[in-house]
């Protein structure tokens, strides 16, 4: 049996979508807003350009060469916008803080319409903290799951190809208030492989890979090409017994019948699979989708 639903942004007090269209997003994280490409806003903004661009404290452009649009870009600061400043997030006795920055990919180190999958892991690994329930965290970027999952009384291995990004992660467990998460430099899929060899069981699994990557010893990771192998591992080493497992796909616009499919042929014992589309409204109630899920709970 599947189940699905439209997941909306949780209560999220220092971030809002104020307006999406004409393939921008208007954000505001924190005090300040920014202007930033997004390719699934296909309709018409309320505001006119000359409103987007005075209410912007940064603009992201992406880099053109030969008429085509590269991934990375500029910036463009107006006068006292920092390039660094910070943000919080919290969900009952949840509260982290997030450290942001403008990178030149366009991202700023959260992505605010994950934070129903981290309310959703606080809430089950917080039904197993009496074991210390062990959580894997794949491409797990700058950490905002993994802290989710650490606030809850989980052990967390948290793995991510880019040192930097790993750096950036272990900053925001600090200014969390959290400790004691293992990092790991490596590309997921080795990473999943070995632990599958060494026998090693989670009883949480988060996965939110991207359409593709390289690993630190120039390892590709291609979406299509190498997930259904991922998740062969994934089964390997989730808990049986008692176990909690996210899928997150925004790349390439997978379905989330994708991830549905997948389940299904690596859990074929799942019976509940929640399935999600993820979204975030914008001041008018324009609701911008920014990806699906698939997550499911076992031995609850």
């Amino acid at each position: 049996m599947s189940a699905f639903t439209l997941t909306g942004l949780p209560l999220f007090s220092d971030y809002e979508l104020i307006d999406s269209g004409d393939f921008r997003k208007l954000e505001r994280f924190g005090a300040f807003l920014v202007s930033r490409p997004e390719p699934q806003a296909i309709w018409s903004p309320a505001l006119e350009e000359t409103e987007w661009n005075a209410m912007a404290h940064a603009i992201f452009e992406r880099k053109t060469s030969s008429g085509a649009q590269s991934d990375d870009g500029n910036w463009t600061l107006r006068a006292g916008m920092p390039e660094q400043w910070y943000i919080s997030y919290a969900y009952q006795d949840l509260k982290l803080r997030f450290r942001l920055g403008l990178t030149s990919f366009k991202h700023l180190g959260i992505f605010p319409e994950q934070a129903g999958n981290w309310n959703f892991l606080y809430d089950r690994l917080q039904e197993m903290s009496e074991a210390s329930p062990s959580v894997l965290n794949l491409f797990a970027y700058t950490g905002a799951a993994s802290l989710a999952a650490k606030a809850a009384g989980a052990d967390v291995v948290h793995v991510d190809s880019v040192k930097p990004v790993i750096n950036w992660a272990r900053h925001n467990m600090e200014a969390s208030g959290l400790d004691n998460i293992r990092w790991v430099v490596e590309d997921a899929l080795k990473f999943a492989r070995k632990e599958a060899r060494r026998g090693r069981v989670y009883q949480a699994i988060i996965l939110d890979p991207p359409a593709y990557g390289r690993g630190p010893e120039g390892e590709k990771w291609l979406l299509d090409k190498h997930l259904n192998e991922l998740l062969g591992y994934c089964r390997e080493i989730l808990d049986p017994v008692k176990g909690v497992f996210v899928l997150n796909l925004y790349s390439m616009g997978f379905s989330a019948l994708v991830a549905e499919n997948l389940i299904r042929l690596h859990f074929p014992e799942v019976e509940a699979i929640e399935l999600g589309e993820l979204y975030i409204p914008d001041r008018r109630g324009m609701r911008l989708p920014l990806g699906c899920f698939a997550r499911f709970t076992q031995g609850f």
